[in-house]
């Protein structure tokens, strides 16, 4: 695979990020062009290793050694083929994928791993720019009428396998535009919205329809949608935020990350955004560590903050992981985003105690730090660490904690879905009826599913739900799963 002593004679190298001071006067994506002369030689990294652990450290398993040996060889375009076998949207996940196949990477046991997600949007991209993707039309028409509502990640890849299995597909979304939360959730200068209408563009001349605008259980009942197609496919997200309920949680200033950050996503494409919520001269407090408050620092920055600081309940993990203790999987690590690194103040093991204003409005938080600490049951219990306890300005507070399950009111209710214990739509992904609900020839995917999950986990649902569907609707499929 690739170079056989590549591993020994070269190391790893990814794309620059423009400088600080360069990208935060834009929305535009924060890393700079990689040549593809310096992809190759990064492609021939990859080792003739017998087991290739990425290919199952990623959850839409991508054929990664093939399409690495491929690209160190030049042969791009058989590269892309397959690419696209296992993944409908690389110029996604090659951009916002935290890439849990380079931490599976045997290199990575005892060296740096294969610069694999790089590689994957360089593929796609080159495709892109050649000309080589193309609208895959299907044979032939199966008469089957399939509705698929959430128009994010999953719902994307299902629709667009259903449509090339020659189904008539519908997909809904609530929201004026198709995306999901790649649309109204990732900051412009994660990923760009244009590879998003490309690919829209791509999926309508296959026969996908999209109606956006149209919130399913509330503009359109439930039970017509039922009614009216023969499959339909629920792929609307976990939208149902987690709240911290402290004293002054009602003080005007205190949002969820997504009241913020949509509405920047609106005007970058173009929208007026009457009364926008701004962090322009602001005191800004992100509570939340993960991708989410990374996108709320980044877009505070931008807006000409005051002061941006960034609270995480859980401690402060290691700069390097323990690779012989953790490899392949998934490893506890610090990491530095892009936006950390734009001017945020960063915090570990801090709870908020409660947030306090005048006249309605929030002007300080009061926080604490915390150790956390086995109780009887022999779990972890957060403790207040005494004397820790401080009080910082706060104008603008956004809540980045994560979310909890789909939203239930609307149509979820209206379905009558059995729910997990988690608040999820039940279904299996194993067995006789897959994807299935508790409602007869209604079918969901990703986050719906499986709740708060990675961009990549949601294209592998949607693909696997869509082969489902269409061994539903006829007897068998020949979709991959």
């Amino acid at each position: 695979m690739g170079e056989v002593t590549g591993f020994l004679k070269w190391g790893r190298e990814t794309p620059r990020r423009r400088p600080v001071d360069a990208r935060l006067h834009d929305w535009q994506e924060v890393y700079e062009p990689f040549s593809r002369d310096a992809l190759q030689i990064q492609a021939g990294r990859c080792m003739d290793c017998g087991i290739p652990f990425c290919q199952t450290g990623c959850p839409v398993n991508n054929v990664i050694p093939d399409w690495n040996d491929l690209v160190y060889r030049g042969h791009w375009r058989p590269a892309l083929d397959v690419l696209h076998s296992t993944n409908n949207f690389p110029e996604f996940t090659g951009r916002v994928c935290p890439a849990p196949c380079e931490a599976a990477c045997t290199l990575n046991i005892n060296d740096d791993p294969v610069a694999i997600k790089s590689i994957e949007q360089a593929i796609v991209d080159k495709g892109w720019a050649e000309g080589w993707i193309v609208p895959e039309v299907p044979m032939r028409k199966t008469g089957r009428k399939v509705a698929v509502v959430g128009s994010g990640p999953a719902g994307l890849a299902c629709a667009q396998q259903l449509a090339r299995a020659g189904h008539d597909v519908t997909l809904f979304e609530k929201n004026d535009r198709a995306g999901g939360l790649l649309r109204y959730g990732i900051p412009d200068f994660k990923m760009e919205k244009h590879l998003i209408d490309r690919r829209m563009a791509q999926m309508q001349a296959e026969g996908v329809t999209f109606r956006t605008g149209v919130n399913v259980g509330a503009d359109l009942p439930a039970a017509k949608l039922v009614a009216d197609f023969d499959a339909v496919v629920l792929t609307g997200g976990a939208e149902k935020p987690r709240d911290l309920p402290v004293p002054g949680r009602e003080l005007a200033g205190v949002h969820f990350a997504m009241e913020f950050l949509p509405q920047q996503n609106k005007v970058v494409a173009g929208d007026k955004v009457p009364g926008q919520l701004l962090a322009t001269g602001k005191h800004v407090v992100v509570i939340g560590g993960g991708d989410t408050g990374s996108d709320c620092i980044g877009t505070s920055i931008r807006q000409g903050a005051k002061s941006v600081v960034n609270f995480e309940l859980m401690p402060r993990p290691p700069e390097q992981e323990d690779k012989p203790l953790t490899w392949p999987y998934w490893p506890l690590k610090l990491r530095t985003s892009s936006s950390h690194e734009e001017g945020a103040s960063r915090d570990f093991a801090v709870a908020t105690k409660r947030f306090e204003g005048k006249a309605g409005k929030v002007e300080s938080l009061t926080a604490c730090h915390v150790e956390w600490v086995k109780d009887e049951k022999g779990g972890m219990a957060m403790k207040e660490v005494p004397g820790t306890e401080f009080t910082i300005p706060a104008d603008l507070v956004l809540l980045a904690m994560g979310y909890v399950h789909p939203v239930h009111e609307g149509l979820v209710a209206a379905l009558g879905v059995e729910k997990d214990a988690r608040g999820n739509v039940k279904a299996t992904t194993d067995g006789a009826g897959c994807y299935a609900t508790s409602v007869p020839k209604v079918f969901a995917a990703g986050d719906m599913r499986r709740g708060q999950s990675l961009v990549v986990w949601a294209i592998r649902e949607g693909r696997q739900c869509a082969r489902e569907v269409d061994a539903f609707l006829m007897g068998s499929s020949d979709l991959p799963r």
